[in-house]
Parts: structure tokens; C-alpha cells; sequence
């Protein structure tokens, strides 16, 4: 207790010195703490600063790479046209309406490449950009007839796109159309170069020998870099930019109009800069920060202010306490009873908490306290009985860690640990120690949560998304990560695996006869037996159906096909019994070995699909090793297979036809019929469905699609009131037709009889043709569609976008449809490229007065985008899922 003097001081010291240290301790504090503050303030506002400056350099960077792709846009109609007319080329222009993205652009612009300066003037051997096109023309008349050959920036940066082949920039120079006009009338062209039509050119001399002209589009190069810039910028920085590409500083750009001054805290910082190279320009960007007021900079104030109002209150404290004795005895009096009641409320508290608070002594562990959960928790008597606190941890090290914890630096534990008491079960828990001192003694007081429920569920849902339900496999998805693994493993060079993929012979047989049931438990078997036959370190998984893969780490050849081979005389001698059936099993076996780096997954599964096949095409119940020429093989045998089983099928009547509904965007449902497209599918001879990627490709190299696609006709029109399951009426029915078909001259003879025969108007029938296909032999496929639309047929181009996907080919083919490729419907959502694919086709072709569709579309998103974009009809598993024609269906049974 404080000792007091007669004179009311303390420890022989006048109670006014007590008050004054106080006072002063606390004006130091107070300082220290207002310093503290402020330089944090100052490190925020700098950290800002750097990232404001980092966004804003890409911003300007980002701004170059668009002007860049404008160009390259406007580039692609000079590439799929022969010949861009002024039409053509201010529609491009105001349909990609440029100047909302960027209001700097001054014109886009094509100059013609010559040998003569001007039309009225002699050759003088050099090379000659007239101007010939330019958008828009307002502003822009005085760039017709220039020759930028009379601009020495300008013709240097046409010379470097057409060598280089890519975006160019030019140097800063004064545009004409800015010519006595108000502000700056600096600016810069970004340039490509148009080559005529063929393959691209090989090398420098092809590109200069085959360049017809020049595409630029000029810029006033700082309102340019004045919109890239955000506005927090503006507000920050003082910004240059120059041109230091020949190692002059040319200025392009200064904003520094409102003469601010520097920031005193940033005055002795360096000036933020950064070197951005595009079209083979260099800027320079320097931003300087500006002085301006910080919104937090009263807050260190604020912290003194409280610091001295603590300071005061301190000293107050300090003369009361130091004054009064009687008063301080009877306060602490009355503290140390306030003390006992929060104690034994805090006790009465902890005893009803539900986690479990363990309190034990540093130096041997044992237990001083535990509440009442923890004692019925672990079992443990109410006097505790020398329980240590170490010993109900169950794993070793984390348990030396908690004995040793009061020595430790860290002084605190959190930890995921198995519990148990003595004689007790253990459980999983999350534990906390810290090191804590009660009395002047050292403690440990540990807290401890029962997570046993929430581990066991979290590890039954981790094994559930890694394993197969079935043959509790690893299922494909966990499987094709461990191939990622492997690949990563291989590609920092670790040794060979090998792919074993095991694909079981005739398994739908068992299906067919027994059931699907008995098919499952013949896979559940399989499996059982594949974990008895492999290798500790082997990989297996599950990969759908009956198809199963093992990955064989540190392997050669001998060795994985030794396996492959001892897994198949297995499975060969296995009996699978059902029912009183019994069933002889045997496997086909695909291997692939996984050599040095630079494999992919995708590639690897195809490899082993392709051995797997290859085993079952030389006759099942074997092993193969893939090798590269494997695939060709494989395809060519089977294309020359299905080539008779083709013939054969259109012999016994297995060909059939599927339809598919299109949905209108924009006209809303139409009661008076559906717009449907005919889709051809073959029954194998065992009655199983073939999807046509399987068949198509034969046919075409075979050429057998003119006789298939007669039989999609004759059969689409002589069951057209038999088509669609519901009796809606079709009002349009869409048939797709090969490139040789429309080549045949009898064949537009042959669809007239087979209207006429069949009494179906030919406005209902829309013949579809790809892209590709008409484009192959334009002339004779212009003289078919013009012969079968003047009977009242309609048209489709298909897969527009996939090959050539010239505009200009839309005004030479009789179309009414344009059915965009569904690679661009498919990225639509994720891709901005494709989005604007999709917007540019359908608003040209609705300027050419055509209807659009957009096929392969497969969720409400893509059909909202689309019907956004206004493409008028909609094709896809989101709208409709391919079935069966009314005339193909079984009848119903009695």
C-alpha cells in the first residue's frame, strides 16, 4: 500500500509533482502519438498515389491497343472485299459508330498506292498515297486527293505497317482538317496496310510488292490521351507525355492548367513515369503530383487534442489520488468488493459456456480450472486429480508445442487437434493456447470448440466430389487432376507414366438382357478386382459408364503393357453371374505412354480413346499401345467402313429424321405454324442411334451426301403433315444441303417433281447451305438458288462466320436467312470479340433486309443477349432438343 505523508504527499513527494509528471508524460504520449498518425496518413496517400499512377499509364496503354483493333476491324472489309466502295465504307464506319469510344478520332481514312503524286502530274518514280475514301465526310473533304506522301510522318509510320504488317503509329505531325481551327492541331495516324486479295504475303518483298494502299485513322493525339486519363488523375498529377522515340522529347500532351503546385510531401519524391512502346512509338508519361488538400490531414490534430484532454484528465486523476487518502482507501475498498462480484460472475458465466475453457499452470501443465463442459466433455472429476493439460492432446508434436508454449516467442496456439480424456473417445476440436500470467505466475488458458460433426461432414463431401458413388473410384473429374499432376510432374522433368484406358466389350449386352442394375453391380465388381491387381502407387478413376483409366507413375513400355495385359487375361477369366445367367467378360485395353514435357490432357485422353479403339477394331479382348499413327488409321478404316454401312442403311431403310423447333425473338409465338429443321440420324444394326458427326464425314469423302440428301428431301416432303408430334402446321421446314448436292443439275428438277408430287408449297421449304460451301463455287450455287427461289423456296446461308465470312459475299447470294455460327453464340456471354460478331452480322444483314438466327444457344443468358442484339430467331438445347419426326415413332401401344 502507498505510503501517505502529513503534507498529503506521497512517497516524500509533493502531491503537485505527482500531477505535473503525470501531466507531462501524458503531453509526450499525446505528440508521439499525433506524429505516429500523421505519418501514417502520409504512407496511405503515397500508396494511392503509386496505384493511381500504375492505372493510369495502362489506361493510356489500353487507349493505344483499341485505336489499334478499330483499325484492325475496318481492316477486315478491305480483306474480304475485292473492292471497298465510299458506301461500304462510311457504312462500316457508322456502324461501329467510333466516335463514341473515342471522341478524339479525327477520320478514318484509306489512301490508294501509286506512282503518280496526283492525277494531273508525271511519275517521278517514288512511291504515292492518294486519298480516295474517308469518314466521316464532314470535316474531313480536304482529306480527299491528299497524297500523305507530302506528310513525312505520315508516310514513314504507312511504310513501317506495310513492312511490318501490323498496327503502326506515326510521328506527331499537324493534321490538314485541323488547319486554322481552335486548339491544338497536333495529331497522329495509327496505320495497316491493305494487300490484295490471296494467302497472306510470305515475307517483305511479297508485302511490298502486293500492297494496294494504306488504312489509317488519324487522332488529335491530346484529347487522345486526355480521355484514356481518369479523372482522379487530372485531380492528382501534373501529367506530360512525350514522344522519345528518337530519343528527342517531343511534347504530345501537358495538363497542368490549374498551376498547382507540388505536394511538399511528394516534392522530394520522384516523378512517377513509364515508357509505353505501341506502333512502333515510344511515350514517355511523367505525372507529377499536385498539391492538394488532405481531407484527413485534421486527424493528427485530433488525436494531440485527445492526447492532451487524457493528459489533463490524467493529472487530475493523479492529484486526486495523491490528495484524498481516506477517499482512496474507501474507493479501493470498493473496487476490490466491485473486483469479487465480477469474479464470481465471471466464474458463474464460464461455468455455463458451452466451449470448453481450461486453465493449467505453465511450469507442470496440470489443470487448475476447467468449467463444466470441459469436465463432462473429458471425463474429468470436479478436483481435477493432477490432470496435465499436454496429455489430453493427442498428437505428438502439438502437444510438446503446448508444454513447451510459456517459453515460446509466439506465446499462442491455434490449432485443428484431436482431444480425448482419459478413458475417452477422441474428437476433433479447435484448440487455442496462450500464455498468460494470473498472480506474477505463468499460465496457459486453452479454449476448445467440438468440430466432430463438422470434420466428419466436411471429409464425406470431400470424398463424394473426388469419387465415383459407384465403384467409390476416383471419378473423371478427380482423375483428369491427377493426369494435371502427372503433366506438371513430367514437365519439370520427372519420369515417364503411362495411360491405361479400359473400355469393356459389349457390356450393353448385359445391360440390355439383366438390366441396368446388373450392369452397375458387374462395374462395382471390376472395380473391386482392379484394386486387387495394380500397384500400390497406380491411379484409377472412373470415367463414365463402362469405361475405366489407371495412371502408372515411373513406367516404361514393358511395364505398362505387362499390366495392361495381366488386367485383361483377368477380366477375361472373370464369369459375372445374374439371375442364372452367367456372362464372360473381356476388356479392350488402350495404352499411351507420357513422355517429356509439353503434353495436355485433352490430347492425351484422345491418344488413349484412339488405342482403346483400335484394340476393339482388331477384334476386342486385346492391348494396344497407341502410336502416332494410330489416329489417321483409325480414321481411315472407319470412314471406309461407314461408307458401306452407309449404302447399307439407306438399303434397309435405318436412315430417320429428327426436327428441332427455332424460336422467334422478337415476333413473339405464331399460331399459324412452327419454323422447324430437319435433322437426319442412322440406327445401327443393332438398333442403337448414330449421331451424325460419325456418318457425315464418310459420306462426304465418299460422296454418297447427293443420295442422302435426295432421301431427306423425298422422305421431309411425303410426310410433311407428319412431322411434328403435336399437328401444329409447319410454316417454314428448314433441310440442310451438301456443296456436291447443289452442284448436281438434276437435283432442282428433281425437288420441283418432288413438290409437286407431294402438294407442299415450296414458300414452306428453306433450303440451308454453309457458308463455305457456296462460297467454293459461287456461280453454280447463285444459278441453284435463283432457280429453286423462283419457284417460291427460300434460303439459308449456314455457319456464317466459320469460313470465309465476307459481308460482301451477302450481296452476290439470293438469301432470306443468315444463321450465325454457334462458335460465336457459345462465347457470347464471355467473349466481347464475339459479341461484336454476332452485333456487326446482324445489322448488316438486316440492311440487306435478311432475317438472322443464332444457333447453339444453351441457357436463358445467351437467348436474352441475342434477342438484345435483335437477332430474330433462336436455335438450341435452350429452346428446343432435337427428336424424333412423328413418322419415325413406334405407335403407341394398345
Amino acid at each position: 500500500m502507498l505510503k501517505q505523508r502529513k503534507d498529503g504527499g506521497f512517497l516524500g513527494q509533493p502531491t503537485w509533482l505527482w500531477s505535473l509528471g503525470a501531466l507531462l508524460v501524458g503531453l509526450a504520449l499525446s505528440v508521439l502519438a499525433a506524429a505516429l498518425h500523421h505519418d501514417a496518413l502520409s504512407r496511405a496517400d503515397r500508396v494511392r498515389l503509386d496505384r493511381l499512377a500504375e492505372r493510369s499509364f495502362d489506361s493510356v496503354e489500353s487507349q493505344l491497343q483499341t485505336c489499334g483493333l478499330l483499325v484492325r476491324s475496318v481492316q477486315a472489309l478491305f480483306l474480304s472485299s475485292d473492292e471497298v466502295t465510299p458506301a461500304e465504307f462510311e457504312a462500316i464506319y457508322a456502324n461501329l459508330r467510333p466516335r463514341e469510344q473515342f471522341p478524339s478520332l479525327q477520320a478514318m481514312a484509306f489512301s490508294l498506292r501509286t506512282d503518280r503524286p496526283a492525277p494531273d502530274a508525271a511519275p517521278d518514280g517514288r512511291e504515292h498515297y492518294i486519298t480516295t475514301l474517308a469518314a466521316p465526310r464532314a470535316g474531313n473533304d480536304m482529306l480527299f486527293g491528299l497524297d500523305i506522301a507530302t506528310q513525312p510522318a505520315n508516310l514513314a509510320a504507312a511504310r513501317f505497317a506495310r513492312d511490318a504488317d501490323r498496327p503502326v503509329m506515326s510521328a506527331p505531325f499537324q493534321l490538314v482538317q485541323r488547319a486554322g481551327m481552335p486548339g491544338p492541331s497536333d495529331g497522329v495516324t495509327i496505320r495497316l496496310p491493305v494487300f490484295s486479295s490471296g494467302p497472306p504475303p510470305r515475307d517483305l518483298n511479297e508485302r511490298r510488292r502486293r500492297e494496294v494502299g494504306s488504312l489509317a485513322a488519324s487522332f488529335r493525339v491530346s484529347r487522345l490521351i486526355s480521355d484514356a486519363l481518369p479523372a482522379e488523375t487530372r485531380e492528382r498529377f501534373s501529367v506530360e507525355v512525350l514522344d522519345v522515340t528518337d530519343g528527342a522529347r517531343h511534347l504530345l500532351f501537358v495538363d497542368d492548367e490549374d498551376g498547382q503546385e507540388p505536394a511538399p510531401e511528394a516534392a522530394a519524391a520522384a516523378t512517377y513515369t513509364h515508357e509505353l512502346a505501341f506502333g512502333g512509338r515510344t511515350w514517355r508519361i511523367e505525372a507529377h503530383p499536385r498539391a492538394v488538400a488532405d481531407p484527413s490531414a485534421w486527424l493528427p490534430a485530433l488525436t494531440f487534442g485527445i492526447g492532451v484532454l487524457a493528459s489533463l484528465l490524467l493529472a487530475t486523476l493523479a492529484w486526486s489520488i495523491a490528495g484524498t487518502r481516506a477517499r482512496a482507501l474507501a474507493l479501493a475498498g470498493d473496487m476490490a468488493a466491485q473486483f469479487r462480484q465480477s469474479e464470481e460472475r465471471f466464474r458463474a458465466l464460464n461455468e455455463l459456456l458451452p466451449a470448453l475453457v481450461m486453465l493449467a499452470r505453465a511450469d507442470d501443465n496440470v489443470l487448475v480450472y476447467a468449467n463444466q463442459a470441459c469436465r463432462d466433455r473429458f471425463g474429468i472429476a470436479d478436483d481435477l486429480a493432477g490432470v496435465r493439460l499436454a496429455d489430453l492432446i493427442e498428437e505428438p508434436t502439438l502437444r510438446a508445442r503446448v508444454a513447451s508454449l510459456a517459453g515460446s516467442p509466439d506465446g499462442i496456439i491455434n490449432e485443428s487437434a484431436r482431444l480425448h480424456g482419459p478413458n475417452q473417445a477422441s474428437f476433433w476440436a479447435t484448440l487455442s493456447v496462450s500464455s498468460i500470467t494470473l498472480g506474477e505466475l505463468p499460465h496457459l488458458l486453452a479454449v476448445a470448440n467440438d468440430i466432430t460433426e463438422l470434420r466428419v461432414l466436411s471429409e464425406e463431401l470431400s470424398y463424394q466430389a473426388s469419387h465415383d458413388s459407384l465403384t467409390s473410384l476416383y471419378n473423371r473429374r478427380e482423375f483428369e487432376r491427377r493426369i494435371d499432376a502427372a503433366i506438371a510432374a513430367l514437365d519439370a522433368g520427372g519420369p515417364a507414366w503411362a495411360l491405361l484406358y479400359m473400355d469393356l466389350d459389349q457390356f450393353k449386352l448385359i445391360n440390355d438382357t439383366s438390366g441396368h442394375y446388373a450392369g452397375d453391380q458387374l462395374l462395382a465388381q471390376l472395380a473391386t478386382l482392379l484394386a486387387g491387381l495394380l500397384p500400390e502407387e497406380a491411379v484409377v478413376g472412373r470415367l463414365g459408364g463402362d469405361e475405366f483409366a489407371i495412371l502408372l507413375e515411373n513406367s516404361d513400355e514393358t511395364r505398362a503393357m505387362a499390366l495392361a495385359e495381366r488386367i485383361r487375361l483377368e477380366i477375361d477369366g472373370y464369369v459375372f453371374g445374374w439371375e442364372q445367367r452367367n456372362y464372360t467378360i473381356s476388356a479392350s485395353i488402350g495404352v499411351v505412354m507420357m513422355k517429356g514435357p509439353g503434353l495436355s490432357q485433352r490430347t492425351l485422353l484422345a491418344h488413349a480413346d484412339t488405342a482403346c479403339y483400335m484394340a476393339k477394331e482388331r477384334g476386342r479382348n486385346r492391348v494396344h499401345l497407341f502410336s502416332e499413327d494410330d489416329s489417321a488409321t483409325a480414321q481411315r478404316r472407319s470412314e471406309m467402313e461407314w461408307a458401306g454401312r452407309i449404302r447399307q442403311a439407306l438399303s434397309d431403310g435405318r436412315f430417320l429424321l429428327h426436327f428441332q423447333e427455332l424460336a422467334p425473338l422478337w415476333h413473339g409465338e405464331r399460331t399459324e405454324g412452327v419454323h422447324v429443321e430437319m435433322l437426319v440420324r442412322l440406327r445401327d444394326e443393332s438398333g442403337a442411334l448414330v449421331p451424325p458427326g460419325a456418318f457425315i464425314p464418310a459420306a462426304e469423302r465418299f460422296g454418297l451426301m447427293p443420295q442422302l440428301d435426295r432421301w431427306v428431301v423425298q422422305t421431309t416432303l411425303a410426310n410433311f403433315n407428319r412431322l411434328h408430334p403435336s399437328g401444329k402446321a409447319i410454316k417454314l421446314c428448314a433441310i440442310n444441303l451438301s456443296g456436291p448436292t447443289f452442284e448436281d443439275n438434276a437435283f432442282a428438277d428433281f425437288v420441283l417433281e418432288a413438290l409437286e408430287a407431294h402438294g407442299v408449297s415450296p414458300q414452306r421449304i428453306c433450303f440451308e447451305i454453309t457458308e463455305t460451301a457456296a462460297v467454293s463455287n459461287m456461280a453454280r450455287a447463285v444459278e441453284f438458288m435463283q432457280r429453286l427461289r423462283a419457284a417460291g423456296c427460300k434460303f439459308s446461308l449456314d455457319d456464317f462466320g466459320s469460313g470465309m465470312a465476307s459481308f460482301g459475299y451477302l450481296k452476290n447470294l439470293p438469301v432470306d436467312f443468315i444463321k450465325i455460327d454457334g462458335s460465336f453464340i457459345r462465347h457470347i456471354e464471355t467473349d466481347p470479340v464475339s459479341y461484336s460478331i454476332v452485333r456487326a452480322v446482324t445489322d448488316i444483314g438486316h440492311q440487306l433486309g435478311l432475317q438472322v438466327i443464332g444457333e447453339w444457344v444453351a441457357d436463358e443468358r445467351a437467348r436474352d443477349l441475342l434477342r438484345g442484339l435483335s437477332v430474330d430467331y433462336a436455335q438450341g438445347f435452350a429452346i428446343h432438343r432435337p427428336e424424333a419426326a412423328l413418322c419415325f415413332r413406334d405407335p403407341p401401344k394398345a
